[in-house]
């Protein structure tokens, strides 16, 4: 039988992004998307619900997520959820359940601040391997 694990979210960050290391030195990079639904109810009000999710990125992933990522910015988010469990200094189990990225891309343009062009970034052609995510 053939099992899928896979999660695709659109939303806002909801803060700018946190990156530490694993004491083998991997970069991690932790962040929280807010994804919001509307819809009318059946009186004719209204509705809005938002769930928010913990994203989890390693590697050169979550070096870019650290890069570009900030609080407000749209992002698109694919992987695969996960459970961790831990029993904290109260004695009771703890749960997260958290999204392990395997992709997040940028829905939309660069805050106007980030759009100056720094003079010790280099000019030239983009090759695949220029593009982030």
């Amino acid at each position: 039988m053939v099992s899928l694990n896979k999660v695709m979210i659109i939303g806002n960050v909801g803060g700018d992004p946190e990156m530490r290391f694993t004491p083998s030195g991997h970069p991690v990079t932790s962040f929280r998307v807010a994804a919001t639904r509307r819809w009318d109810s059946p009186d004719g009000e209204r509705k809005e619900e938002t769930e928010w999710f913990s994203v989890v990125a390693w590697n050169k992933l979550a070096e870019q997520c650290n890069q570009l990522l900030a609080k407000g910015r749209l992002v698109y988010v694919e992987g695969r959820l996960q459970t961790r469990t831990w029993d904290g200094q109260d004695g009771q189990k703890h749960y997260k359940t958290e999204v392990i990225a395997s992709t997040v891309n940028l829905l939309d343009k660069k805050p106007a601040a980030a759009d100056e062009t720094s003079s010790a970034e280099p000019t030239g052609d983009i090759t695949p391997e220029d593009i982030p995510f």
